[in-house]
């Protein structure tokens, strides 16, 4: 019993699998036979009915030309000395080849005269077809058409034997107006058999087309879709170790060569966004240790004073004073680490800042005292040009200008150490400028400045500088208000800040 439902279950499937092909190989090819065999169809059809309106127009032309050929003593009723009788008057049905009044048998065919006058006499009666008779009415109008020298088409009917026939009219000839008119028929079926056997031989002629076009069609459908069985075999190779496989873009086919362009496009995509994914671990990675490092650097100092001032030296006010005073040091430390590291993620979860319109030359005024008390005795030099608005946060830019002034104070001398601080306005941009003439930065180190926690002093102890983030939290928010900050830096010669912010009205419209 399982081993028929078996069965029943692979026989069930493989007919699904006939019936509705999911391979689009087989797709294709179902769906061009079952095209082809619906033209062929409708091609057969349309020849049905060609050939049987052409044979019977021909039929009917051939039987009109008879008529039209007829001598019309050969209708009427005649005694052997010749005399003419009335053509109604003889017995109808009357043998032609014998004694009887007809001269006239035409195999296959059905004779009658018929007038307006409901008169009709079928000429050869028993001894051929049997000539279907009309009704009053059409006879008359068939009768007026004729004396209108108008055509009248053939007709189709069916004889009291029940057999279908094809008949036409006509009059006996112009010199003859007096006599009956005259209607011939013959049977339709030869001319069926023929259409049947011409329909039969285009039927064999279109399987062997249709069977020859499934062999010839799926070879060339195979061939045509090489491409395509290539890119999936490609496809199932690439994993997110090999990422950098593209698929060939020139294929000889349009839509399988946009397919692979596009494909090579998502792949790209994934390559860049797998990239930028591993990049983002190891700068977390590397942002955990630093920031465990930068943390634990003065925890570590403040646990040790501690110990210092458990062991005795709380008694010693010089002692004390100085532990609390490095504490005190060590302390802020943290807390600024803190506030930075706090900003940061402010700004990575909210990049959009808030804005208003600021006057930055009045701004970058308003600060001189602060940086020139921060420059000490280096020499400090503003060249602002007027009335430069920019859309940002007042506290926000003036920690951007101290961020970068503060780094341009480390790292110049204290005596001949020169700053300068340039604002210009220039294709739609404010563009600030903070330059020194420093030490400068190492070119290997250029690229990675603005990076968290990186310093270019490969010492975390160094007693000058920070924890690496003034020119990250720098960065972030400038690119906030859709700015840009660029450095260039020469080695003795000193560093040169650049920051691009979008120019604005005072109204508050950008230019």
């Amino acid at each position: 019993m399982v081993s028929l439902f078996k069965k029943d279950k692979h026989l069930w499937t493989w007919l699904h699998q006939w019936i509705s092909p999911r391979s689009l190989r087989s797709q294709l090819l179902a769906r061009s036979l079952f095209i082809l065999a619906a033209l062929l169809l409708l091609i057969g059809i349309l020849q049905f009915w060609i050939m049987e309106s052409f044979l019977y127009r021909n039929q009917a032309k051939t039987m009109e030309e008879q008529l039209m050929s007829m001598p019309p003593v050969w209708l009427g009723s005649s005694s052997r000395s010749g005399a003419t009788n009335n053509p109604f008057g003889g017995q109808s049905g009357s043998d032609p080849r014998g004694s009887g009044n007809r001269f006239l048998y035409i195999p296959d065919r059905s004779l009658a005269l018929f007038d307006n006058q409901s008169g009709f006499e079928d000429i050869f009666g028993e001894d051929g077809l049997t000539a279907p008779r009309l009704t009053s009415v059409e006879y008359q109008n068939i009768t007026d058409r004729i004396n209108a020298k108008q055509h009248v088409p053939y007709r189709i009917v069916t004889d009291n034997k029940g057999n279908e026939q094809l008949i036409v009219f006509s009059s006996p000839g112009p010199r003859n107006r007096g006599l009956p008119m005259v209607q011939m028929g013959t049977a339709t079926k030869p001319l069926k058999d023929l259409i049947v056997k011409q329909l039969l031989i285009f039927l064999m002629l279109s399987l062997l087309a249709m069977v020859a076009g499934l062999v010839l069609y799926a070879k060339a459908l195979r061939r045509t879709l090489i491409p395509l069985s290539s890119m999936v075999d490609t496809v199932q190779r690439i994993d997110a170790g090999s990422l950098a496989e593209r698929l060939p873009s020139v294929q000889g086919q349009q839509e399988v060569d946009q397919l692979a362009l596009s494909f090579n496009g998502m792949l790209e995509r994934l390559e860049d966004s797998f990239e930028a994914e591993r990049e983002s671990k190891e700068q977390m990675q590397r942002f955990l240790s630093d920031a465990s490092h930068e943390l634990r650097t003065p925890l570590t100092s403040i646990h040790g004073f501690i110990e210092v001032l458990k062991r005795g030296a709380a008694s010693n006010s010089e002692q004390l004073y100085s532990a609390l005073n490095s504490m005190y040091g060590e302390s802020m430390r943290i807390n600024k680490l803190v506030e930075d590291l706090l900003m940061l993620t402010k700004l990575d979860q909210a990049p959009q800042q808030e804005q208003e319109v600021i006057q930055l030359d009045s701004l970058l005024l308003e600060m001189q005292p602060q940086l020139i008390m921060m420059a000490q005795e280096r020499q400090v030099h503003l060249d602002l040009t007027a009335e430069v608005h920019v859309m940002a946060d007042a506290h926000k830019l003036k920690q951007v200008v101290l961020n970068l002034f503060h780094n341009a104070v480390q790292h110049t001398d204290s005596d001949l150490g020169a700053i300068s601080i340039s604002l210009y306005a220039a294709r739609n941009k404010a563009e600030l400028t903070v330059k020194d003439n420093g030490s400068g930065i190492e070119p290997e180190h250029v690229p990675h400045i603005f990076e968290r926690f990186y310093r270019t002093s490969s010492s975390r102890s160094r007693k000058q500088g920070g924890a690496g983030l003034g020119l990250a939290i720098t960065r972030s928010i400038v690119e906030s208000y859709g700015g840009k900050i660029t450095v260039r830096s020469h080695l003795g010669a000193g560093t040169e800040f650049t920051i691009l912010l979008p120019l604005v009205k005072s109204e508050g419209y950008a230019e």
